[in-house]
């Protein structure tokens, strides 16, 4: 899997553009903003769109969505089951804070240990709430990726002080959903650098508390 982090958005998020080695076909993780220099580059690519996946449903993770799916309209747009209430509701997501107000209608929800097939590659989706609701990750055993949204940082974890966080289920999701995942899994947050498994059972001070 060919990984590229093109940043987007009012708040810079991790938008990744993620390639299937074999047949050209790709997703999007989070677009937070229109990022034109993304369309460009798949587009210049070549590059078969074939969903556009939401790691959770706040503001910063989903102001690009409509925009780029209006680019790539073969694409369905993925979120977890339990965001849904988030996704249409402009003050649940916070947008209408922020000032750009807007609501996301996904063509595909998932529960825990559905998958989807990009390609070659097989995405497995993990419901890891806590950030959010709905908060899920996305696993590749193949490629040895997860991308995790604001569930994981490096050395650090995903806020819990907006409506429907809470810290005892994020952490729940931590050690039971990601930290059981092999320790050399790649780690690629929302916000922040890359890590590992292995690096943040070793020094994530959040997880350890």
């Amino acid at each position: 899997m060919q990984i590229t982090c093109m940043p987007s958005g009012m708040l810079g998020v991790n938008t990744y553009l993620a390639v299937d080695d074999d047949t050209n076909k790709g997703f999007i993780v989070d677009p937070g903003g229109y990022n034109p220099m993304l369309t460009k580059k798949i587009q210049d690519d070549g590059i078969d769109i074939e969903y556009i996946i939401i790691t959770h449903g706040h503001a910063d993770h989903i102001c690009g969505v409509n925009a780029h799916h209006r680019d790539f309209p073969e694409a369905r747009i993925v979120a977890d089951s339990a965001e849904e209430a988030m996704l249409t509701d402009e003050n649940f997501n916070m947008s209408a804070q922020f000032g750009t107000p807007d609501t996301v209608r996904a063509d595909i929800f998932v529960n825990d240990g559905d998958t989807l097939q990009v390609g070659n590659t097989t995405l497995e989706f993990l419901h890891t709430p806590g950030h959010s609701p709905g908060g899920m990750c996305i696993y590749s055993a193949k490629d040895n990726v997860v991308f995790c949204g604001d569930t994981l940082f490096r050395q650090s974890v995903g806020r819990t002080d907006f409506p429907g966080c809470s810290f005892s289920d994020l952490m729940t999701s931590i050690r039971e959903k990601l930290f059981t995942l092999p320790d050399s899994t790649n780690v690629f947050p929302g916000h922040m650098d890359p890590t590992t498994i292995e690096f943040e059972k070793r020094n994530n001070p959040f997880v350890h508390m």
